[in-house]
């Protein structure tokens, strides 16, 4: 079928939208039709990379939302006409599978930033017969139609509005996931968030569901630090890292039971460490590049690092449970949204970049 996408020529070029043939979905995976799909900065990551990492033409987007149009002959548990939000892609056969730690799966590389599917194929094919990359996450839903691994996909309560739900594939999941299943914040606990943008601002909200009793928002940015507060933040920081560590011991009274850091910025990420209390526990799911280095005798008083993968989330499980908060008013992310058409990805790019927009997601 002809299909709208927005196609990554180059990890440095615009998106350009383009009209593509989709083939038609396999034994294992699912036709859906995008009623929207969040942006996302790992959609962004080669725009950071060397240009030999760039995996050639290709549809990203990985925080898609739609409907069900056609499904595989193996895909059992989805009809046609469910609502549905797209996540992450997993094998289900590796170690971590097995023990339920999706997000961790060995094959996760393989099955979500190949560019294909674990076989090599593509599903999309440009007006000259070249071949597009697909299956980005499992997903690549930046495009009106995509076939998606039946593993990536998460039926929902069509009374849910889905131009908002997107988000919760992945970025959303991320920060609130962090928070309520990686660290496991408890109540009256205090907890440190450096970085104020979506992720950040998902795992305050998701501290204050939580019941945290000290929510620590940590930002340059004083607009970002008032939306932290209005979300639950009991404290903002903002400042060089010394300032950040001292304003953390200050607000807490000795130390931060828990921190987490969406910034990727490895002066920050010491900077909350330095700030837990002997006990405490930071998680780090920003991405960053080169080294990050820690005391050594800090390392064995007892403090924990961990790495944060999709918020250690089971997506059929967690992606219903934040989609009911915020039906509850518990979790209102959908006010980070912004929407912009499919023809505007290149302004939803810019718009993210310069801060401007919290959440940006494209309408189809």
């Amino acid at each position: 079928m002809q299909v709208r996408a927005a196609v990554m020529r180059s990890g440095s070029g615009p998106f350009t939208v383009e009209n593509l043939e989709l083939e038609d979905p396999r034994a294992d995976e699912v036709l859906v039709r995008m009623v929207a799909s969040g942006m996302c900065h790992t959609d962004l990551l080669s725009r950071e990379l060397p240009p030999e990492f760039f995996a050639g033409p290709q549809v990203y987007g990985h925080e898609g939302s739609g409907v069900v149009e056609a499904i595989g002959a193996d895909v059992d548990g989805l009809s046609v006409g469910d609502h549905v939000v797209l996540t992450f892609n997993h094998c289900g056969s590796c170690t971590a599978c097995d023990v339920g730690k999706l997000p961790y799966c060995f094959r996760l590389t393989e099955y979500n930033m190949s560019g294909a599917r674990p076989d090599g194929t593509k599903a999309f094919v440009d007006s000259d017969g070249g071949v597009i990359g697909s299956h980005f996450f499992g997903q690549s839903s930046f495009a009106s139609h995509s076939v998606v691994a039946a593993k990536s996909v998460v039926k929902v309560d069509p009374s849910y509005d889905l131009t908002l739900l997107g988000p919760l594939g992945c970025g959303i999941q991320t920060g609130a996931g962090a928070i309520l299943n990686t660290l496991e914040v408890q109540p009256g606990s205090s907890v440190v968030i450096t970085g104020a943008g979506a992720l950040g601002l998902s795992a305050v909200m998701a501290a204050k569901v939580a019941r945290a009793g000290t929510i620590i928002a940590v930002d340059r940015h004083a607009n970002r630090l008032e939306l932290a507060t209005k979300y639950g933040a009991t404290t903002t920081i903002s400042g060089d890292p010394a300032a950040i560590t001292a304003g953390i011991i200050e607000a807490t009274g000795g130390g931060a039971d828990y921190a987490f850091d969406t910034t990727g910025n490895a002066a920050v990420v010491r900077a909350a460490y330095e700030g837990l209390n002997n006990l405490g526990t930071l998680g780090m799911a920003g991405v960053g590049f080169g080294d990050i280095t820690f005391d050594f005798l800090s390392m064995i008083g007892g403090r924990t690092i961990t790495g944060v993968m999709e918020g250690d989330s089971t997506p059929s499980e967690f992606i219903p449970r934040l989609a009911q908060l915020n039906a509850d008013g518990e979790f209102p992310f959908h006010e980070l949204v912004t929407t912009f058409s499919l023809d505007d990805v290149n302004d939803a790019e810019a718009a993210s970049a310069d801060g401007s927009v919290i959440k940006p997601v494209l309408i189809f």
